[in-house]
């Protein structure tokens, strides 16, 4: 069998090892050895392979009107105009701040004892007669009776999370309270944390910069979790879980 020449058998070599190499990017990490990173560089995030343009709600266009003598367009967004969230699409900075902590002790006990005692000690000479033989006519029927109840309960629970998030007008209601909602993703190395807010706000909550506590929200909902390889670690297997509620014990 002839030899194979140096060119071909570096190809061969390559064509092995290409799965393995490529496979990780281990390529790239070689040829950067000693190297700092590089960094991505600054392009059109439309021309991008998968970008969809974001659809949120916004308000009825309102044709641009001049006052006489003026040069501010009415409906302006500056120059003594309130910059708070007051219509659709509006964005309002929710400060989130749960801090709540509660401790519950509870003791209960209940204690009852009852006895009766019946007896026939003169009853027109029957008793003479020792109907039943053995038996105390002062003492035929006598009942004890015992209850006791004791319960004990215990509740510790403290939780905190200070963050902020910025949430959009999603409808003003008829009584001028804005409906607003607000999602941030933040993602580090494998692991997403998501963090969830909507609710119902009064426009007069909005402070002069533009933010609200969460606590004047009403109806609120706040979900802060993650996902990713971490999580997925945290929690239990499908098929544990399903036991869980399969099993009655």
């Amino acid at each position: 069998m002839p030899s194979l020449r140096p060119a071909s058998r570096a190809a061969l070599a390559l064509a092995a090892l290409g799965p393995l190499l490529g496979g990780c990017g281990s390529l790239d990490r070689l040829s950067n050895v000693g190297k700092p990173p590089d960094l991505s560089s600054i392009e059109d995030p439309t021309a991008q392979p998968g970008y969809k343009p974001v659809r949120m709600p916004m308000p009825n266009p309102q044709p641009s009107s001049y006052a006489a003598n003026s040069l501010w367009r009415t409906g302006s967004r500056a120059f003594f105009k309130d910059q708070r969230a007051q219509q659709v699409g509006d964005i309002v900075t929710v400060q989130v701040k749960v801090t709540d902590k509660a401790n519950l002790d509870n003791e209960t006990k209940r204690s009852r004892t009852s006895g009766d005692k019946l007896g026939v000690p003169n009853f027109f000479g029957v008793e003479s007669k020792n109907v039943l033989p053995g038996s105390d006519p002062s003492s035929l029927v006598s009942s004890n009776s015992t209850t006791t109840t004791e319960g004990t309960g215990s509740i510790a629970r403290k939780e905190e999370l200070v963050t902020n998030v910025a949430a959009v007008v999603t409808q003003v209601l008829p009584n001028g309270n804005l409906v607003v909602e607000g999602k941030q993703e933040i993602r580090v190395n494998f692991e997403v944390r998501e963090l969830i807010v909507a609710g119902i706000i009064r426009p007069e909550d909005i402070q002069a910069d533009n933010t609200v506590d969460s606590t004047k929200i009403a109806e609120a909902r706040i979900a802060y979790g993650g996902r990713g390889q971490i999580t997925d670690v945290q929690q239990p297997r499908y098929g544990q879980q399903v036991m869980d509620i399969i099993l009655p014990f």
